[in-house]
This record gives C-alpha cells, structure tokens and sequence, in this order.
C-alpha cells in the first residue's frame, strides 16, 4: 500500500495534478514545499538558468484555459478589475521535480 507523504503538514498528494494526460506539480506548490524564500521566483531563475535541461516532458507553461479549470487559482490568482491572471504557472512532471531539486540544491549550496 503506497503511503501518503506529508511535509509540515501538507499532503503531497494533494499538489498532484493530472495536466495534458501527464501527473504534474506546479510550481507555486513546489515553491513552498522546497520553502524557496522569493516563491515562485527562485524556482523559475533556476529553470531559466539551466534552460537546456527541462524540455516539454519535463516542464510546460499552463495556458490560461488550463489555469482556470484547476479549482483553486479560480479565486487565488485572478485580478480582481480584468479577471486576467497576471503569470501562468508553471507545471513539472516527476522527472522535472527532481531536475528541479537538483538544481534548487546545487544553487542553495553557492550561498
């Protein structure tokens, strides 16, 4: 029987989201589970940083239509004058998620 994992108390399970037929976590959730200091930021500079190493299995942008269906960014992220989301999210499979640490890690180990 597969255990539930849960890291100061947010059940990870619960941050899996089936996107495009592929089990994705998005970006403002690993944000938080890796505690990154400037959110969503950190997370994209390191991306940006080593481009070459997440290709689309890896990493894809949400579109907008995609954004609206997930049930908690229809209050969270909109603007509240245009009902615009402001930046798209970002969703990364198992494979990104560890590239991702990896490169989370090896920027934490700089400072």
């Amino acid at each position: 029987m597969n255990e539930v994992v849960v890291k100061n108390d947010i059940n990870i399970e619960n941050l899996i989201y089936e996107i495009r037929g592929v089990q994705v976590m998005l970006d403002s959730d690993l944000a938080k589970l890796y505690e990154c200091a400037n959110g969503t930021k950190t997370i994209n500079l390191a991306v940006k940083r080593h481009i070459n190493r997440f290709p689309e299995r890896f990493m894809f942008q949400l579109t907008e239509k995609e954004t609206r269906k997930l049930p908690r960014f229809q209050l969270e992220t909109l603007n509240k004058r245009g009902h615009n989301i402001k930046y798209l999210p970002y969703a990364f499979t198992e494979q990104g998620v560890a590239m991702l640490l990896l490169f989370l890690g090896l920027e934490w180990l700089k400072k």
